[in-house]
């Protein structure tokens, strides 16, 4: 499974990347942010985008619209500390999959994508 991570902080970026790499994912493309992003996507075809909410140039949910607008349909989990429930809502009516809120654990990052993947399976 080809799986990229969005978020201007290469901190962040480091850290998702190695649990997904214990996870067993192997495929994995970085992006800066949602223009970034946007520029990848076509060639690298994911099939789960880890997206931060909060970045500069094109934000997460900038990228979402854009990105579903296209006709994309990868699953896309909003990983960011942006909790508040209205928010929550812009982005799930924007096409977003499911949301993770950092600080986060490795295992809150597996059992995210897990839940995502089912549900998206049983759809």
């Amino acid at each position: 499974m080809r799986i990229m991570i969005v978020d201007d902080s290469k901190t962040m970026r480091s850290i998702q990347k190695n649990v997904l790499k214990r996870l067993g994912y192997a495929e994995i493309a970085e992006a800066c942010d949602g223009r970034d992003a946007l520029s990848q996507v076509g060639a690298f075809d994911p099939h789960l985008i880890l997206l931060d909410r909060n970045m500069p140039e094109m934000d997460g949910l900038a990228f979402l619209k854009s990105y579903r607008g296209r006709g994309h349909k990868a699953l896309v989990i909003m990983v960011t500390t942006e909790a508040e429930k209205p928010k929550v809502i812009e982005a799930l009516k924007a096409g977003l999959n499911n949301y993770l809120i950092k600080p986060f654990t490795p295992e809150g990052l597996s059992m995210r994508i897990k839940e995502t993947l089912e549900r998206s399976a049983a759809a």
